[in-house]
C-alpha cells in the first residue's frame, strides 16, 4: 500500500479543527506580522537596511551589561514613560525583547508602548532567540 492510497478513518488530531479558510489565514498572519518580528529580521534590517526603529532592552541594567542586541538601548519596562521617551519622535517605531519566551517583560513593555500612543512591535524569542540564532551579543 503506498502512502497516497492511505486514508485515515477519523482526522488527526491535527486536523480534527478545520483549517481557517486562506482569505481569514491571510488576514491572521497580516496580523501577527503587525504585532512582531523576529530576531532574524531585526539582524537583517540593523545590517543591511536603512534602520528604522529603536531596539529596546527591556531587562535590568545588569543584565544588560552581561549581553545584550548589539545596538539596542536598555529601558527598563518599570521605566518607560513619556519623559523618558521624550528624546523620540510620536511615530518612532520600538522593538522590544526581553530574556526569552520565559519572560513577559517585552510584552508588558509592549502593551506600555501601546497605551502610551507609540508604534510598538516584540522581538518573539527574544535574547533566547538571538543567542539560538546564531548571533553575537554586544557588552556593556
Amino acid at each position: 500500500m503506498t502512502t497516497a492510497a492511505y486514508i485515515p478513518a477519523s482526522p488527526s488530531v491535527v486536523a480534527k479543527a478545520p483549517a481557517a479558510s486562506s482569505q481569514a489565514a491571510a488576514a491572521h498572519f497580516e496580523a501577527k506580522l503587525a504585532f512582531e518580528t523576529d530576531c532574524a529580521d531585526v539582524w537583517y534590517a540593523t545590517n543591511h537596511e536603512t534602520r528604522d526603529f529603536v531596539l529596546v532592552d527591556v531587562r535590568t541594567p545588569a543584565m544588560y551589561a552581561a549581553g545584550h542586541v548589539p545596538g539596542a538601548v536598555n529601558i527598563p519596562t518599570r521605566q518607560l514613560s513619556e519623559v523618558r521617551l521624550a528624546d523620540y519622535p510620536a511615530d518612532t517605531l520600538f522593538v522590544v525583547y526581553c530574556a526569552g519566551p520565559h519572560c513577559n517583560g517585552s510584552t508588558k513593555a509592549a502593551l506600555k508602548l501601546a497605551r502610551m500612543g507609540r508604534p510598538v512591535k516584540e522581538m518573539i524569542g527574544g535574547l533566547t532567540g538571538w543567542i539560538d540564532e546564531g548571533l553575537g551579543l554586544a557588552r556593556a
